[in-house]
């Protein structure tokens, strides 16, 4: 091999390296692609980042407040349960002491109302075919005469 020849060894490998840099050139500019998306996906989660730091910090200040109004319900539950309890306890006092006599009292004075009305009504009735009686003895007697 003297200094102007080229072997086929050395051709071979000047287009291995012509086709190596054509690759290169081809794949970089997808790796350059990739690059930007990777840097605007890198902006976009540092923006969410710095929009959700103080959503999160609302969120907190909600639960307590949440917290704080449960607490009030929860007391407000146990007022009315201990008033549920004090009226049972005060319906059981009452018709323990006063329950018998106020019904005995109640029934009473429904039998004297029912008897008085029946009464009235009987009076009434009384009265109303005593009318009749002499209504029909004047026409008896308009007839006759």
């Amino acid at each position: 091999m003297s200094g102007g020849e080229i072997s086929g060894g050395e051709i071979a490998a000047l287009v291995a390296s012509g086709g190596f840099v054509v690759l290169v050139l081809v794949l970089a500019v997808p790796i350059l692609k990739l690059g930007r998306t990777l840097d605007e996906t890198t902006k976009l989660v540092a923006g969410l980042n710095d929009r959700a730091t103080p959503l999160i910090a609302d969120l907190g200040d909600t639960v307590r407040q949440v917290n704080v109004e449960l607490e009030r319900v929860d007391a407000i539950t146990a007022n009315a349960q201990a008033v549920t309890s004090n009226i049972a306890a005060f319906t059981s006092l009452f018709a323990a002491t006063l329950g018998g006599p106020v019904v005995k009292v109640a029934a009473f004075s429904y039998g004297v109302r029912k008897a008085v009305t029946g009464r009235r009504k009987g009076e009434a009735t009384r009265r109303v075919k005593q009318d009749m009686k002499v209504d029909r003895r004047g026409r008896r007697h308009r007839r006759r005469s």
